[in-house]
């Protein structure tokens, strides 16, 4: 096939695809995968080349981790953060909404954004019942918390491990470069819906006692699979801090992690398996193959480009272009696919800008980051954990629309990107700043997580010795 014909079949192949994955006429996997088959058939993509360009760093990240959390969330221990936590605030329905986002935040930073929603959102439903609010306010808090979250680690969001796996930044890479300005995302948001939702979400004494006759004890299903859970957790952890001193990938630390899990609780293979979520990795796989299609014919290099040429080159307009561009994208489409295009762009880009430091394009990186993983709480499509929460509140009886969520969040998506936009001026011009800042904060953050879980398992000690 000639050249340029290679270019328009490349070109058509991955619009179609992508039109169709917004549309969800077809399931995005199943279409991710025809059209990469496609690049292969027509040999436009030979099979040896179409391997290359699948990453099977993110693959293998994403199934070590799913392994992981599929195991611990047997024991109940979320269920148990998220009850911790509205009674900790009282019963006040605001605080509870804070308690509940910060939960939220502090999970996705860990786990998948749907996995922590999955498992937060029953018990906001419960609390909400108990106290006779509506609980459409916190489940948007939370839906917007755990975007935030996710945005925060190297694991807290797809595009993040996408990220990471091109571009050899480790686990503190993303703590102290993104750390600080999520929690000053994650305080401004909060503090704007608190305002937003003041006169909606009020309560009487009498239903803020019923909240704290709430037992988080009950939750805890399986203690001593809880321990075996969180040591492995806590090495896994440990090993993403460590993993570019060994020169390990984070793939092999997560698969590491999973395997040493199965071996200490004896779990069946089979069983652990069911928690990971195929489905999502063909999509990642014919994704990739479909990227690769567009770098090998030269069209990433050619929109890369024009970029260039649209910025001048200057490090910061080209950076808040990849800021802003990937956030309003990202409202609106998946971020999964739009952070597979941008990524060899970026990396284009640091071509034609003569960059031989690798390092040197960590701004443009950071920018994609905050851009894609905050863009995805501008709209109700904009993220799987807006779907799949707002799915959870109609089927009991809450619904909301495309236009009313976008009349909360996108505003709000907006402000973020705008206070991103200021802490991205000051990380090229002072970046030590953002490394002291941004060692502590994650400290801060592991200490309030373990607090509550710590609590937990003395408590469950104890009720065993008096029995």
């Amino acid at each position: 096939m000639p050249e340029h014909l290679q270019i328009y079949f490349a070109v058509a192949f991955f619009l179609i695809t992508y039109a169709v994955i917004v549309s969800e006429k077809i399931h995005r996997t199943i279409i991710a995968l025809v059209g990469a088959s496609l690049l292969v058939v027509t040999k436009i993509l030979g099979f040896e080349e179409a391997l290359q360009h699948i990453d099977f760093n993110t693959i293998g990240l994403l199934v070590g981790m799913m392994i992981i959390v599929g195991i611990t969330r047997q024991t109940g221990i979320f269920e148990y953060l998220a009850i911790k936590a509205a009674k900790s605030s009282k019963g006040e329905p605001l605080k509870i909404m804070a308690a509940l986002s910060l939960v939220t935040a502090v999970l996705s930073s860990m786990l998948d954004n749907v996995t922590t929603v999955l498992l937060i959102v029953p018990v906001t439903f419960a609390i909400a019942q108990k106290l006779k609010i509506n609980p459409m306010p916190i489940l948007i808090a939370e839906i917007l918390a755990s975007n935030i979250g996710g945005t925060a680690t190297l694991i807290g969001d797809p595009p993040n491990i996408m990220i990471g796996s091109a571009t050899h930044l480790g686990f503190m890479d993303f703590i102290i470069n993104l750390t600080p300005i999520i929690i000053v995302v994650y305080i401004v948001t909060i503090t704007l819906l608190r305002l937003i939702y003041r006169s909606q979400l009020i309560t009487d004494p009498e239903r803020q006692a019923k909240i704290m006759e709430l037992n988080e004890q009950d939750e805890l299903k399986d203690v001593k699979l809880l321990r075996k859970c969180l040591i492995v957790l806590a090495l896994t952890i440990v090993g993403f801090f460590l993993h570019q001193y060994l020169g390990l990938e984070s793939s092999v630390i997560a698969l590491a992690g999973a395997s040493l899990l199965l071996l200490i609780t004896r779990e069946d293979p089979e069983q652990a398996l069911h928690a990971v979520e195929w489905a999502v990795l063909f999509f990642f796989i014919g994704l990739f193959v479909l990227v690769g299609g567009l770098v090998e014919t030269g069209v990433i290099a050619k929109i890369a480009a024009g970029a260039m040429s649209l910025t001048g080159g200057a490090w910061i307009p080209t950076a808040m272009l990849i800021l802003w561009l990937s956030g309003i994208a990202s409202a609106f489409v998946d971020n999964i696919p739009f952070v597979a295009t941008m990524i060899p762009m970026i990396h284009n880009m640091g071509g034609l800008m003569g960059v031989t430091d690798p390092t040197a394009l960590n701004v443009f990186w950071w920018s994609l980051s905050l851009g894609a993983c905050l863009g995805g709480n501008g709209t109700v499509i904009g993220a799987s954990a807006n779907v799949v929460v707002l799915g959870m509140a109609e089927k009991q009886g809450f619904h909301i629309t495309f236009m009313k969520y976008l009349v909360i969040a996108f505003p709000l998506m907006l402000v973020s990107l705008l206070v991103c936009s200021v802490y991205i001026v000051v990380w090229h011009i002072y970046p030590p700043v953002i490394t002291i800042t941004g060692t502590l904060g994650f400290g801060i953050l592991v200490a309030v997580a373990a607090i509550p879980i710590n609590n937990a398992l003395e408590k469950s000690a104890a009720r065993k010795i008096k029995v």
